[in-house]
């Protein structure tokens, strides 16, 4: 089983207003969080990213993090203050260029001795695009498309230095970059960086097979776990490649207790301050397009339709069809008979293991024993010491069963993969 941390705000997980929450800036937070995954022999410590501060209504989004710093710097700070752990940065492969992106991630791969990885994201709105110099100007169709040879350029770039330490000169030409000279930094510890991408759709999802050494997802069930499993690992072989050189690990949140009912009921709590009725709102108008303000949160759902491209929320991905969104949450608040809110709480919950330690290191078995996954991201509903009931009291029992690791077996983000390091095509 592979784990991950990933440092929570970026979402609707995060539970600002619990006593415990502490800064998303403070480097404190990220030492605490980055610390323990490595006390908990975790793979890789994972930053998410936002180019522009989301919004809502003409104002700043109230779950957005205001103030958050950028990835890749936090990530060569921390690579000072861990040993083992890797260091996985999200950046935009819209508005990033291969030469310079490429150079500052064999820079942390240089500093942390082999730990680096890469988040491949792509953004395709001109909301995000206003922040730079070409903003807008690509095409959704056209995202992964660059992403694509954005990728292929960057080993490009890894590989003009041989295993020797020699530099030679680079030349690449194609549709999205044409770019020669020398590349500055040797190769790297681990040969490339780790390479992630982050998505569901069918776009996505071979995007992964053939360039990926991780997917991050998510699915909700057992049963779409192995189907997507299924699906993923069937493509690879079109690229020459094994099942065992991409990792699915979905992002999931854990609650423990000290028995189940007791992890069911901090569960439900969590979710209550998660979504509180401001909050049920604002993903209800995220979903509608339209101002609620005048709705009851603790009242039935609107009886109206969604409205498209509102421009009411910016920033912001919508997953799914809004149409046929609404008509499952419609469903389910009439079969259940549940508010606005409770309804929100009932369908937006990311696949969750709740209950006793012991009950959660099972659940987590299962889903890779079944091949529903690899391993996992873990996302904590704190700031920063979401992981610590984790970390002391899951992962020994995942140690006990075999499932997980005692110790590190190598010093790079590759070797605790159980990757390859890729071969030279210099």
């Amino acid at each position: 089983m592979h784990l991950a941390a990933h440092f929570p705000g970026v979402n609707a997980t995060t539970v600002w207003a619990d006593p415990r929450s502490r800064s998303q800036i403070d480097f404190s937070s990220f030492t605490h969080l980055a610390r323990t995954a490595e006390r908990g022999k975790f793979d890789f410590f994972f930053l998410a990213e936002g180019l522009r501060l989301r919004e809502h209504n003409g104002r700043i989004h109230d779950l957005d993090v205001v103030g958050r710093p950028e990835s890749l710097t936090v990530l060569n700070a921390l690579a000072a203050v861990t040993e083992r752990l890797g260091l996985a940065a999200t950046v935009n492969a819209t508005f990033n260029e291969p030469y310079e992106l490429a150079r500052r991630l064999a820079t942390l791969d240089h500093l942390s001795a082999g730990r680096a990885a890469w988040n491949v994201v792509t953004s395709s709105d001109a909301f995000t695009g206003e922040n730079f110099r070409r903003g807008g100007y690509l095409d959704r169709a056209d995202r992964y498309t660059r992403a694509a040879e954005f990728v292929a350029t960057a080993r490009e770039l890894w590989d003009s230095w041989t295993p020797g330490g020699e530099s030679r000169p680079f030349a690449h030409e194609g549709e999205q970059f044409t770019i020669s000279g020398e590349f500055t930094v040797p190769r790297s510890p681990q040969g490339h960086p780790v390479v992630i991408q982050a998505g569901d759709s069918g776009e996505g999802r071979e995007f992964a097979a053939s360039a990926a050494d991780i997917i991050f997802t998510r699915h909700g069930t057992l049963e779409a776990g192995r189907e997507f499993y299924a699906d993923v690992k069937a493509r690879l072989a079109a690229y020459g490649r094994q099942p065992d050189d991409l990792k699915i690990m979905p992002g999931v949140t854990v609650v423990t207790g000290d028995t189940d009912a007791e992890a069911q009921e901090r569960a439900y709590e969590i979710r209550r301050q998660q979504v509180s009725p401001q909050n049920a709102i604002l993903a209800a108008e995220q979903l509608w397009g339209t101002d609620l303000s005048a709705y009851d949160p603790d009242g039935p759902l609107p009886d109206i339709d969604p409205v498209l491209d509102s421009g009411l929320v910016k920033g912001r991905v919508l997953h799914g069809d809004p149409f046929g969104v609404v008509a499952r949450w419609r469903a389910v608040a009439e079969a259940k008979g549940l508010s606005l809110r409770q309804t929100v709480i009932e369908t937006t919950t990311r696949q969750s293991f709740i209950g006793s330690p012991r009950t959660v290191a099972a659940e987590l078995t299962a889903f890779v024993d079944e091949r529903a996954a690899d391993g996992f991201i873990l996302v904590p509903h704190l700031t920063p010491g979401g992981l610590d009931d984790f970390v002391d009291l899951v992962v020994p029992l995942l140690q006990e069963s075999g499932a997980f690791r005692s110790e590190y077996s190598g010093s790079t983000l590759r070797s605790h993969l159980g990757l390859a390091e890729p071969v030279w095509k210099g």
